[in-house]
């Protein structure tokens, strides 16, 4: 004798199993993306043993990653088995191995500033309704590569992309003045002095001397932001946030631009702030690390 067929259909219409005896319906939890665990944790060992200067026993990592020493040996197997952990001979310590310095190479390699910055150009722009620039040291100086147009302010016309900038009279160039050395921003440097003093009025923040200079090149280094005001365009005011690689070495920029009044250019205020955290953001993805962020050996 044959059973009765269920009547309650398969799959997703058994939702109506979930109602609780209260006559509620109780929804399903959505879960997030899901991974796997064990590689997270794994990762925990691999970025201990990155911070460290020097190759360290198995107790040390398990003391500074919060795991046992039986679960720390398990994954080290395992990580030695591929190359990416190292054991010394000798000591018995670990390191990372040659195959992390293969995955740090092709990383290296694989990152594009301008694919890199894109996204983050387009949300300023959007969110805070002014021109987004991305900048390079090209050629013959700050050379602007890419724009974002936003809609709080009319299209900035007089720059394109392929415009070089001026060194003092934009925030770009007062960017990368800061950041480069002398041998390559030097000439171009020593031209634009002899331009502004051979100006007879002064009625904007340029710098018209080498000491001038100097001190304008300290408070950027100092604040991490450059600001430019009514000197490149009329009424107009930028500020500049630089992006490094993995060195150190200033690779671009993300410019903000827009007119005296309306776009706040106070460099404590939350739009530079905001500029600034999307270029280091770029920059870490670069694999550029802030002074004192690097672990020390134990």
């Amino acid at each position: 004798m044959k059973k009765p067929r269920s009547s309650q259909a398969p799959g997703p219409s058994s939702a109506a199993a979930a109602t609780s005896r209260s006559g509620k319906v109780v929804k399903p939890e959505r879960s997030g993306r899901r991974g796997i665990q064990s590689i997270e944790i794994g990762f925990r060992i691999l970025d201990y043993l990155r911070t460290e200067l020097r190759p360290v026993p198995l107790k040390m990592i398990a003391a500074n990653t919060g795991m046992s020493a039986a679960n720390v040996h398990y994954y080290l197997v395992s990580f030695q088995a591929v190359g990416i952990v190292r054991q010394e001979a000798d000591t018995g310590c670990y390191a990372l191995g040659p195959y992390a310095l293969k995955l740090g190479m092709a990383a290296i390699e694989q990152f594009d500033v301008f694919t890199a910055a894109r996204p983050a150009m387009t949300e300023l722009a959007t969110t805070v309704g002014h021109t987004v620039f991305l900048g390079v040291w090209g050629n013959r100086g700050p050379t602007i590569i890419y724009r974002v147009e936003g809609g709080a302010s009319r299209p900035i016309i007089e720059l394109r992309v392929g415009s070089v900038l001026s060194l003092l009279r934009s925030a770009l160039g007062r960017n990368f003045l800061a950041h480069l050395p002398r041998s390559v921003t030097g000439q171009m440097l020593e031209q634009e002095l002899k331009e502004e003093h051979s100006r007879h009025a002064r009625i904007d923040d340029v710098p018209a001397t080498k000491a001038e200079v100097e001190d304008m090149v300290a408070t950027i280094r100092r604040d991490g932001i450059s600001r430019c005001r009514d000197a490149l365009l009329p009424n107009f005011t930028s500020f500049s946030a630089p992006i490094f690689d993995q060195t150190g070495f200033m690779i671009a920029a993300i410019t903000m631009m827009g007119p005296i009044g309306i776009l706040d250019d106070d460099l404590t205020g939350p739009t530079p702030t905001t500029l600034l955290a999307h270029a280091r953001a770029i920059s870490a993805t670069a694999g550029w690390q802030p002074e004192g962020t690097e672990g020390c050996p134990g």
